[in-house]
């Protein structure tokens, strides 16, 4: 059933549905007193499809976090994130929030006010977090890079070469970057601070990544990574996961940035013991676990495989209807998403428009700077072939309604032709056992 927001969106919509493409829009868009059948497809970069077991475990009454039973629960949720960073040296934090606040959290826990810092900007998501950056006091080196580029090591490593006397106190990346599809190489940035024999913290943005790509917290010294409960856990919205390094949490000691409910040392008091210094989210700490629990049964390095089979699929079909993505460089298109430029004169947002009123298909739009040019395909997440199909399937006809010239099957049957070759039988627990 919509809820009454959807039902006024899709109200505003058909009013300006005429003007955009001279059909009438109560021929496309769903009425208001109509529920239609099957379900919404959602393939954007967050939220993103929740699976039906976390769906249950999360349909939970009300309950006391302080009574005894919450203390072991707790610590064993905190405990299962590790496995996303694949850290065994990393403190975990759960923050009620979202990535945003896992940004602000790394940064007033180990910066003071006026310290320098350096990001790269390469989209709309590194964008704001620079904004909040400067808004916090710091003094950003701001690198830009063209939109379809990812953070450049070469670029980093001659800049912390420079930077003789140490004054930058952080390097910030956002290593999934869901406005361009580009996803930067966390590893080649840290090899790039050991080249220049920097001591400064590795910041990471792993919003849309973490839990999805390949993320190595330990192995590639990051010092503080940040997801969202909305991506690649599979969850609905609201909470942040932090993870910090002893260098992190050291640097805390000293950070001179105002802060109280993001506060590390809050946590570092009472999660030990099991306790929360918030009230927590009861439904989303049983939801976490319970995903978790599905990628360790899927095994962290075929999590990562299936989405970097699932992207290519993607890329395969863009190829097929003759479209580009707006990241070329292979290196650095993400398994995340796919964001797929638009032919000259063509309004990507009225395909986003038409995908949604026709075909209840939820894409994503182009944002900032791209915003009209690009429009994106997320496949992140609790996500397979055959969902991705339709997708792919609801694209083709929305971008033939909007007028261009895509031969039906031209896309999805590249897609299918890569997935038919490369799919594994799933596996039982009959095969398991054998």
């Amino acid at each position: 059933m919509r809820s009454s927001s959807s039902r006024r969106l899709i109200s505003s919509f058909m009013t300006n549905f005429d003007c955009a493409f001279g059909t009438s829009a109560s021929s496309l868009a769903t009425p208001f007193s109509y529920t239609p059948p099957g379900r919404n497809h959602l393939f954007v970069p967050g939220p993103v499809n929740i699976h039906e077991r976390v769906l249950r475990v999360m349909n939970v009454p009300g309950q006391n976090h302080r009574d005894p039973w919450f203390a072991e629960l707790y610590k064993s949720v905190l405990e299962d994130t590790k496995f996303i960073y694949q850290t065994t040296e990393g403190t975990p934090f759960i923050f009620p929030g979202t990535g945003t606040g896992g940004w602000e959290a790394a940064l007033t826990n180990t910066l003071s006010p006026g310290d320098k810092v350096l990001c790269f900007r390469y989209g709309q998501f590194s964008h704001l977090w620079i904004d909040m950056m400067q808004r916090l006091g710091l003094e950003v080196q701001v690198v830009d890079r063209p939109w379809g580029e990812g953070a450049n090591e070469g670029v980093l490593e001659d800049i912390l070469k420079k930077d003789t006397s140490k004054k930058i106190k952080a390097v910030c990346v956002v290593h999934n970057e869901t406005t361009t599809g580009v996803t930067s190489d966390i590893k080649g940035c840290r090899d790039a601070m050991d080249a220049a024999s920097h001591p400064a913290l590795l910041l990471v943005d792993g919003v849309s990544s973490i839990g999805a790509l390949d993320f190595q917290f330990d192995a590639w010294h990051v010092d503080v990574a940040v997801t969202g409960s909305q991506k690649a856990l599979s969850l609905p919205t609201g909470l942040a996961y932090v993870c910090a390094s002893k260098k992190a949490l050291d640097a805390g000691k000293t950070a001179g940035l105002k802060r109280c409910y993001f506060d590390f040392a809050d946590y570092l008091r009472t999660n030990p013991t099991g306790n929360v210094p918030y009230t927590p989210s009861l439904p989303l700490l049983y939801g976490t676990q319970e995903s978790i629990k599905m990628l360790k049964e899927e095994g962290f390095e075929n999590v990562v495989a299936r989405h970097f089979r699932l992207a290519e699929g993607v890329r395969k079909a863009v190829e097929g209807w003759g479209l580009k993505t707006l990241c070329k460089d292979q290196r650095w298109k993400s398994d995340s998403l796919t964001v797929i430029e638009t032919p000259p004169g063509i309004d990507s947002n009225k395909i986003v428009k038409v995908a949604y009123a026709k075909y209840d298909l939820s894409i994503g739009i182009g944002l900032s700077q791209v915003n009209g040019k690009v429009f994106r395909i997320g496949h992140l997440g609790n996500m397979n072939e055959l969902m991705l199909c339709g997708a792919l399937s609801g694209a083709e006809m929305a971008m033939r309604d909007v007028g261009m010239d895509i031969t039906p099957g031209s896309g999805i049957g590249k897609a299918i032709e890569y997935w038919n070759k490369t799919a594994k039988v799933i596996k039982t627990r009959e095969s398991l056992l054998q």
